[in-house]
This record gives C-alpha cells, sequence and structure tokens, in this order.
C-alpha cells in the first residue's frame, strides 16, 4: 500500500537500531510501487534537512532516490511480491535498506556496455561507499549506504580561522 510503518523522526530520538533518524513503508510489490519509494525517499531526505539540520547535497537528494528506485525494482521484478523499504541516517550516512521476499541472491554482472538493461546493480554499486546482502529466514534484506556530505571532512570552515 505505502503506508509508512514506523518513523522516529525527532532530533534525538533513536530509532530500533539507533538510527538518529528513521522511516519505513512497505509496499504491496506492483509496479507503481517503485515510483512511491523514489518520493518516500526524497520526502525523507528533506525531513533529514529540517528535523535534524543535517546537510544534504544535491548529489544526495539525487543518488539516494536512483539507489532506492534500483532496489524496489529489482523486488518488484525478481520477488514479486511485498517488499519493505528502511531509510536511516546515523554517523553522517543515509542507509537504505529494502526487504523481498524472495531468498535468491542478487548476482553483479561484469561490465557490459553492450547490454541493454540490467545494469541496475552495477549502478548501486558504484554510487554507494558500502553494500550488504543478507540472507533472512524469509527472504533478503539488501542494505546500500550513502554518504550526507560530499566529503568526509564535515568541517567547513576555512583553514586556519
Amino acid at each position: 500500500m505505502g503506508q509508512p510503518v514506523s518513523e522516529a523522526e525527532q532530533q534525538g530520538q533513536r530509532g530500533r537500531r539507533g538510527a538518529l533518524i528513521e522511516a519505513s513503508v512497505a509496499y504491496d510489490g506492483d509496479s507503481a510501487c517503485i515510483a512511491r519509494a523514489r518520493a518516500f525517499t526524497r520526502e525523507f531526505l528533506t525531513r533529514v534537512q529540517a528535523v535534524a539540520g543535517l546537510p544534504v547535497s544535491g548529489r544526495v537528494m539525487g543518488t539516494v532516490p536512483l539507489v532506492v528506485s534500483e532496489l524496489v525494482t529489482n523486488a518488484v521484478k525478481y520477488a514479486g511480491g511485498p517488499c519493505l523499504l528502511t531509510l536511516e541516517v546515523d554517523g553522517g550516512s543515509v542507509r537504505a535498506t529494502v526487504w523481498d521476499s524472495d531468498p535468491a541472491l542478487p548476482v553483479a554482472r561484469a561490465a557490459d556496455a553492450g547490454r541493454v538493461g540490467q545494469h541496475g546493480l552495477e549502478i548501486v554499486m558504484a554510487v554507494c561507499h558500502a553494500f550488504e546482502v543478507h540472507r533472512e529466514p524469509v527472504g533478503k534484506r539488501i542494505t546500500a549506504v550513502v554518504a550526507l556530505a560530499d566529503t568526509p571532512d564535515t568541517d567547513m570552515s576555512p583553514s586556519g580561522t
């Protein structure tokens, strides 16, 4: 359905895994949920800026919805059932996790400029600084992590000041 199932959005409030800001949404697995997941992600990143006052660069505003879109697309295409999207911010990173009911783990293909389609996992792994896949008792959980800042140094003041 695309309704949020849990949110911990108050600055300083910690979610179930200790995230500063966390939001989850369950989808029924129809193809329309891909666009809803992108919109949910953009709204989440906007709340990260407004509620926590954390910087979210233009790169992050474009990259994280792309990553979520690819992960949810794969869940819809290959699992063919419900999926759960969880977004978390903590430690200067956004963690996007998608659970689906298919236990088959994704396999990254070798780069092939001539291949039409099936580049989603390739793209996700290229733009994230961490990527994990875990088999669950039912299905699997895929997590991609993107840094909030464009550089690891969050101190934006000029040197020597």
